[in-house]
C-alpha cells in the first residue's frame, strides 16, 4: 500500500490527481484496514483458518481409522510399565510407538491420567535419548507418555537405522513438500487420537512437547488439533517474517510448507492466535541457540511476536509464555525443571506437585549417556547443547536398541513395507500427480 505521507505538501501526482483527490481515494481503505486490525480475531476466522491450514497440508478428513495393535508389553523402569504399539497414518502406513505407563497406576478421582506426546527433532525417534528419558520421567508423574519414529527413521526406516534424516533428501515441488509436512502433523494428531482412544487417559489433559523440527511440526499442529490442551516447543517455535529463518530452512520439511502458509497473512501472529484459543503454550529455548538462529535475535523477537499475537487475538489470555535460558544453545529443556513445573500447572501430574519438582534432584545427561552407553548424535552431544542437559530425575536407568523396537528384526522385514518412508513417499507422489 502506497503511504499517504510519501505525498505530503505535493500539490498534485499521480496522473494529475489533486493532494485531497488522492486523500479521498485512499482515506476509506486506509480507515477501514485500521477497523479491520483493530477487530479480534472471530471464532469464524479461526475456523476458517484452520480448514484451510488443514486443507492447504492435505490433513485427511476424517483421520485414518487407528486399528491400534499392542505388540509386546515390558517393563522398562522401576515405577513404569511399557507398550510397544502401532497405529495407522497416512496412505495405509503404520507408526511404531512406545508408550509408558506409570505402574501402578495412580488412583485418581476420576480415574484417569494425563498424558504427553514427544515430537522429534531431525534425526530423531523413539530411541533417541531425549523421548526415552521424558517417558520414564513423566511416566512415573503419573503421566501416559507417547513417542514414536519420525518418518525416515528406527522402524520407519528403509535399513532400520536412526539419525539418518532420511526425510531431508527427498526431491520434490512445494505440493509434496506439503505433504510430507502433512504426514508429520497427522502423525501427531493420530498420537492424540490413540491417546484418547486409551481408557485410562484423560482427553481434556493431552500435552505435547516438541523439540527443533518437532517444534515446528507441533507449531502447526497445535493451530489446528484443538485436542491438545497443552504445547510446549522447544529449540524453535521462534516463528519468523518472510525470508527469515524458517522460509529458509529445510526446505521439504520446513521452508517450502512455512512458505505456503502466507494466506494467513502475520503467519507467526495467526498461528499463535490459533493456539491460544486451543490451550496454554510455552516456548522455552537456550539464547545460544545457534541452529535455530535464536542467537541473532534473542528475546526481541518473541516479545514483538507476542504482542502482535494479542493484538490480533484481541486479547492476551492464553496467548503463549517464554523462557529463556543464558548462554545455552539446543536442547530439550521439556526433560528439565523449569518446563516439568509448568507441565505440572496445566496437566496436573497425579504423582507431583510442584514442591515435588522443586525437591527433585537432576542428572547432566553426557554423563548419563556414558554411564549407560547411550548413543547421542555428535552434532548436539556438547555441554552447551545437549550434552549438558540439567534434566530432571536422578534414577533413570539406561536402554538398549532391542529395548524400545516394537518388532524383532525378522518381524520387522514382514511388516517393512507398511511401516517404511519409501511406501508413504510413493503413494505421496501419486495423490501429488493426480
Amino acid at each position: 500500500m502506497v503511504s499517504l505521507s510519501e505525498y505530503h505538501g505535493r500539490t498534485r501526482d499521480w496522473h494529475g490527481l489533486t493532494r485531497a483527490r488522492m486523500i479521498a481515494l485512499f482515506f476509506p481503505t486506509l480507515l477501514a484496514a485500521s477497523l479491520c486490525e483493530a477487530q479480534p480475531l472471530t471464532a469464524e476466522q479461526e475456523q476458517k483458518w484452520r480448514a484451510q491450514i488443514r486443507a492447504n497440508f492435505f490433513i485427511p478428513d476424517p483421520l485414518p481409522t487407528l486399528n491400534a495393535q499392542t505388540h509386546r508389553r515390558f517393563k522398562p523402569a522401576s515405577g513404569v510399565a511399557a507398550e510397544a504399539v502401532t497405529y495407522a497414518t497416512q496412505f495405509g502406513t503404520r507408526v511404531p510407538a512406545i508408550l509408558y505407563l506409570p505402574d501402578p497406576m495412580p488412583k485418581t478421582s476420576s480415574g484417569r491420567i494425563p498424558a504427553f506426546i514427544v515430537v522429534n527433532g531431525h534425526g530423531g525417534d523413539k530411541y533417541s535419548w531425549y523421548p526415552f528419558y521424558a517417558g520414564i520421567l513423566y511416566a512415573r508423574a503419573g503421566a501416559a507418555v507417547l513417542t514414536y519414529d519420525q518418518i525416515g527413521e528406527g522402524e520407519r526406516n528403509a535399513e532400520r537405522k536412526s539419525g539418518t534424516r532420511a526425510h531431508d533428501r527427498i526431491k520434490g515441488d512445494e505440493r509434496l513438500a506439503r505433504r510430507l509436512a502433512s504426514l508429520m502433523i497427522t502423525d501427531v494428531m493420530q498420537a492424540v487420537s490413540y491417546l484418547s482412544s486409551r481408557p485410562e487417559v484423560d482427553g481434556d489433559r493431552i500435552g505435547a512437547a516438541g523439540y527443533s523440527l518437532g517444534s515446528f511440526v507441533l507449531a502447526l499442529t497445535g493451530a489446528v488439533e484443538t485436542r491438545l490442551h497443552a504445547c510446549v516447543l522447544v529449540g524453535g517455535g521462534n516463528l519468523d517474517g518472510p525470508e527469515g529463518y524458517w522460509d529458509n530452512a529445510k526446505p521439504m520439511c520446513q521452508g517450502l510448507p512455512y512458505r505456503s502458509l502466507q494466506f494467513l497473512g502475520d503467519r507467526p501472529a495467526a498461528i499463535y492466535a490459533l493456539h491460544a484459543s486451543r490451550g496454554p503454550t510455552l516456548i522455552w529455548n537456550g539464547l545460544a541457540d545457534s541452529v535455530v538462529a535464536i542467537d541473532k535475535h534473542g528475546e526481541a523477537l518473541f516479545k514483538d511476536l507476542r504482542e502482535r499475537t494479542v493484538r490480533l487475538r484481541g486479547k492476551a489470555d492464553g496467548v503463549f509464555e517464554t523462557g529463556f535460558v543464558p548462554a545455552i544453545s539446543h536442547r530439550p529443556f521439556f526433560v528439565t525443571r523449569p518446563v516439568a513445573l509448568w507441565l505440572e500447572t496445566h496437566l496436573d501430574f497425579p504423582n507431583w506437585t510442584a514442591a515435588t519438582i522443586r525437591a527433585m534432584p537432576e542428572t547432566r545427561i553426557s554423563e548419563w549417556a556414558q554411564r549407560y552407553s547411550i548413543a547421542m548424535d555428535k552434532l548436539y552431544a556438547t555441554e552447551e547443547r545437549e550434552g549438558g542437559t540439567p534434566a530432571l530425575g536422578a534414577d533413570i536407568p539406561g536402554y538398549s536398541r532391542e529395548d524400545l523396537s516394537v518388532f524383532t528384526p525378522q518381524q520387522w522385514e514382514a511388516r517393512k513395507k507398511d511401516l517404511i518412508l519409501e511406501t508413504w513417499l510413493d503413494a505421496a507422489r501419486a495423490a501429488t500427480e493426480r
